[in-house]
């Protein structure tokens, strides 16, 4: 009888290499997951991730590939397929956050930005997908799309981006539908975590308790449920807001401005206080 214990199942997180890439990779590795790390130009910090983990006894393993062009996608996936068999899962995390609004997007832009935020993690999916047979056992791998909180709280902001993700967010249950029963795919839709774009640390501050639970998103619960997604074979086409409530509280712009605003407001409106000699 052989005492071989089974293979752990496999999983590329996107974007892997740093913020709530680095948290994914790390909550996979730790549940007993191999991990392949994506990143594009975080050389240095995917093989510092992989040193970090492989001294836990987790395996993580980088690779490089450019997601905005299909030719090195395929590539990414066949290469996997080739050193290990088919993936289990996928979690795309990667994304493109470039400003911009609704007067004065460029199309060079837009394009780019929907080619690596919606187009990528569509094609990635449909890929993993086709490497298990046709008589896979249902559910037998799964694509696990990271959204945004914005795509049920609408402001202008972030045109572009805003655009790629709503179609990605309404693709989840399109896609679900249209690779069952051999995948599943879901979404989870993340509130404010890091800092982002060009936000300083004291507008981020103030920004990441505006929610209803007027507490900061860890990402680590972020990743939790990424982790909890994969490991439930009854979900499909569905998407989990883990955003503290962050949804349900409209703002007119991004949290980004809106504190920025907030913060002006309150020292035009109060005198600084005495310099101390």
């Amino acid at each position: 009888m052989s005492s071989a214990l089974p293979a752990p199942p496999h999983v590329l997180i996107t974007g892997g290499a740093v913020r709530l890439g680095a948290v994914l990779c790390s909550t996979f590795a730790r549940a007993g997951w191999k991990v392949w790390c994506h990143y594009q130009r975080s050389a240095d910090e995917a093989h510092a991730l992989q040193e970090r983990l492989a001294a836990e006894g987790h395996t993580v393993e980088p690779v490089q590939a450019d997601l905005a062009d299909a030719a090195q996608r395929a590539d990414l996936i066949a290469r996997l397929q080739a050193a290990h068999g088919p993936l289990q899962a996928v979690v795309n995390n990667a994304s493109l956050f470039e400003p911009d609004t609704g007067d004065d997007f460029t199309a060079p832009l837009t394009r780019r930005q929907l080619e690596v935020n919606l187009v990528a993690p569509l094609d990635l999916a449909r890929r993993m997908a086709a490497t298990h047979p046709d008589d896979a056992p249902a559910g037998s791998c799964v694509a696990i799309h990271i959204l945004d909180q914005k795509v049920y709280n609408l402001n202008p902001d972030y045109f572009s981006y805003t655009v790629s993700k709503l179609a990605l967010e309404r693709a989840v249950s399109l896609q679900a539908q249209a690779l069952a029963p051999r995948a599943r795919i879901c979404g989870v839709a993340p509130g404010l975590m890091l800092v982002s774009g060009p936000q300083s640390e004291a507008n981020f501050a103030a920004a990441r308790q505006a929610n209803l639970m007027r507490r900061p998103l860890d990402p680590a619960d972020v990743a939790r449920a990424c982790l909890f997604l994969a490991e439930n074979p009854a979900i499909t086409g569905s998407t989990l807001c883990v955003d503290n409530g962050q949804h349900l509280l409209p703002l007119p712009r991004d949290i980004m401005f809106v504190v920025d605003d907030l913060l002006q407001s309150h020292l035009s409106h109060h005198d600084l206080p005495p310099k101390l000699d």
